[in-house]
């Protein structure tokens, strides 16, 4: 039996200018990636707060608090990689990024590929993402990542297409916080009504007492988290 394949890897894509950080999305999510945007450096601290990322691509020139002091303090907190995505391309510059703890530094406008490659590098130097294991506990259940299975000891149990997707992607994240809009379908309702509605169901067929959740809980103001045994 193989096992299934590593969760995505998580990008903070922080930039000020709404059609690029939309354009940067898409144009990244496509490329594999899971990605959360923010419109500025305030936002961006609340994300990390909340959520796990494997790496920060941060706008230098933002309204209020600038990339330069956001990249110092993401280092000042860990070893998240930073790429510095800016305007900004002068040599000063670059050396003041590379100082401040930022991996990489590459001035716009730039070729979209060119980011990618660069995201791809400095995601190899920082290491491969942890194996995900096949199986999730989850008390008398047992999740099946391979097969989006769910049973309570040898019963199935039967799941939607979109609560064995949703459930999917919570276990191969297990443990951290995702946004509703990110667990949310293309097709689903505006402000994740779909999802709150989907995660309701699989808390009845998880949960021995679905109004007070061990396992797939509710993080305020963020999402969801699976918290397997």
């Amino acid at each position: 039996m193989t096992a299934p394949a590593p969760a995505p890897r998580h990008l903070l894509v922080v930039d000020d200018d709404d059609r690029l950080r939309a354009l940067l999305k898409e144009f990244l999510s496509r490329a594999g990636f899971r990605v959360t945007a923010a419109a500025d450096a305030a936002a961006a601290r609340r994300l990390l707060g909340a959520l796990d990322f494997d790496m920060a691509v941060l706008d230098v020139m933002m309204p209020g608090e600038d990339g330069f002091s956001l990249a110092r303090g993401i280092r000042e907190a860990g070893a998240l990689p930073i790429l510095m995505l800016t305007a900004r391309g002068l040599p000063e510059d670059r050396i003041e990024g590379l100082k401040l703890g930022a991996d990489d530094y590459l001035a716009k406008p730039f070729e979209p590929q060119e980011l990618l490659l660069r995201i791809e590098a400095v995601l190899r130097r920082a290491g491969p993402k942890a194996e995900t294991p096949r199986y999730v506990s989850l008390g008398q259940c047992t999740f099946d990542l391979e097969r989006a299975e769910l049973s309570r000891g040898d019963t199935p149990v039967r799941l939607t297409e979109a609560e064995a997707e949703l459930l999917k992607t919570l276990a191969l994240n297990a443990n951290v916080a995702i946004d509703r809009y990110d667990l949310a379908s293309d097709g689903a309702e505006a402000g994740g009504r779909a999802v709150d509605v989907q995660v309701t169901r699989l808390r009845r067929k998880i949960e021995a007492d679905p109004k007070t959740p061990r396992y797939l809980q509710t993080v305020r103001g963020v999402g969801y988290l699976l918290a397997p045994d």
